[in-house]
């Protein structure tokens, strides 16, 4: 397997800080610096980034993206893992130490240092495969072993998969104990899914409770219509198991290549009264509340962009480390603010694109953490 690097980012406006809660997870450590500043002296020095799409790749409105805080109190040290991206919800790579000011219950912080994590991931790739309509499963049977397999050339050897499929009920193919190399022969052995039902929210819910238990950066990878015929569980209660679990969800959606081939059948075909658009919002609303994404596939050249999207969104992070001023080991919670500057004159730093654009970014971190509830020793 191989590693590809992430999708490179961009956007326009004036820098805008925002400020979330938490969604979980701590990781270890793939950690290197920000590229080395160019600037002219005496001159503001704005921060560039590349050139990236105008519009998001994923649809509607992404989750709360998490952040992570740890306070060792022997040596009182804080470390924030943040995501820092432009209004199209891409990574805002080239910040430097200097461009973060760190203020805890409004007292500014010194020595604070700043590098980037690329951490290691667990991800279930969950995908649909069976249901009531023999035409739709055949297109089910090409489509989705391809999507399966384009996920493997985007995690690396650290990585942790596991490979899920549901049709009445759920069946693990892969799970995480088992290395690489079984992986590619998974989606081998697929052949063409039977007549069955579809038990998408016993499936997930299923999933979202394997997952609670494991540790570091991880993430449920969803292919699915989002259509559900026969569950014991139902929406609101994957719903509300996906806001609390920690763990988000990354939906690619098969909504548009199944209402294609539907179309070829008519409108007197079964399949022509299944609600599309509420199967497609229901995906979409599964991710929101759990902090990930859903991406809606068109065609298969789409697949590689929307990995690296999800790969990207998961796996970097900006990590930021410092001695609090505050000499007290425990007490009540600490106000966490962080912000953007240009180190020249103190002000709101501008960030412009490889055109001269200006790009507004988005500060992802907690409000607060606990040093009574210390995760380091």
């Amino acid at each position: 397997m191989k590693s590809t690097s992430p999708l490179s980012v961009a956007s326009t406006m004036m820098l805008a800080l925002v400020l979330f809660l938490p969604c979980g997870g701590t990781s270890g450590l793939a950690l290197q610096k920000p590229a080395a500043p160019t600037q002219q002296s005496g001159q503001e020095s704005p921060v560039a980034v590349p050139n990236r799409p105008e519009t998001p790749l994923y649809q509607g409105e992404q989750g709360a993206q998490g952040s992570e805080i740890m306070f060792v109190p022997a040596t009182r040290t804080v470390t924030m893992k943040l995501h820092v991206e432009d209004p199209n919800g891409y990574f805002l790579p080239n910040l430097r130490r200097e461009n973060f000011v760190v203020y805890e219950d409004g007292v500014r912080q010194k020595n604070v240092t700043v590098e980037i994590e690329h951490a290691p991931l667990s991800v279930a790739l969950l995908m649909e495969f069976g249901g009531r309509y023999h035409e739709l499963n055949k297109a089910l049977g090409l489509e989705v072993p391809l999507i399966g397999r384009e996920l493997l050339e985007v995690v690396g050897r650290d990585d942790k998969v596991s490979v899920l499929k549901y049709d009445a009920k759920l069946e693990t193919l892969a799970d995480f104990k088992q290395g690489h190399e079984v992986l590619d022969d998974v989606f081998n052995h697929l052949t063409m899914p039977t007549f069955s039902e579809v038990n998408f929210f016993d499936a997930l819910l299923e999933t979202l409770n394997r997952m609670h238990d494991v540790t570091g950066r991880k993430a449920i990878i969803l292919v699915s219509t989002g259509i559900d015929t026969f569950s014991k569980a139902n929406y609101q209660q994957i719903l509300e198991a996906a806001r609390s679990s920690a763990t988000p969800i990354y939906t690619i959606g098969l909504v548009h290549l199944m209402e294609r081939e539907s179309a070829i059948y008519g409108t007197t075909a079964p399949f022509a009264r299944i609600d599309w658009p509420a199967a497609e919002k229901h995906l979409e609303t599964l991710a929101k509340a759990s902090g990930g994404r859903a991406y809606t596939l068109q065609s298969d050249p789409e697949i590689p962009v929307i990995y690296d999207d999800i790969m990207e969104n998961l796996r970097v992070r900006y990590v930021i480390t410092y001695v609090s001023s505050n000499t007290a080991t425990v007490g009540p919670p600490r106000k966490i603010q962080v912000e953007l500057v240009n180190p020249k004159n103190g002000q709101a730093l501008k960030i412009h694109d490889a055109t001269g654009k200006p790009v507004a970014a988005k500060i992802f971190v907690q409000q607060t953490y606990d040093p009574s509830a210390a995760s380091g020793a």
